[in-house]
């Protein structure tokens, strides 16, 4: 499971790409990733 997505192509970042010094997407060459975050809905409540 990736952790990471290409902001370029929106493809998981394969784990051979996150173990070297300077991360690249091996589909489109972009160095921009976004980390992946639950869709979950937080409820807050104001003070």
């Amino acid at each position: 499971m990736s952790e990471y997505v290409c902001a370029k192509c929106r493809r998981d970042l394969e784990d051979t790409a996150i173990n070297r010094v300077g991360m690249q997407c091996s589909y489109c060459g972009s160095k921009i990733f976004y980390k992946k975050r639950p869709n979950i809905r937080k409820r807050l409540i104001a003070r």
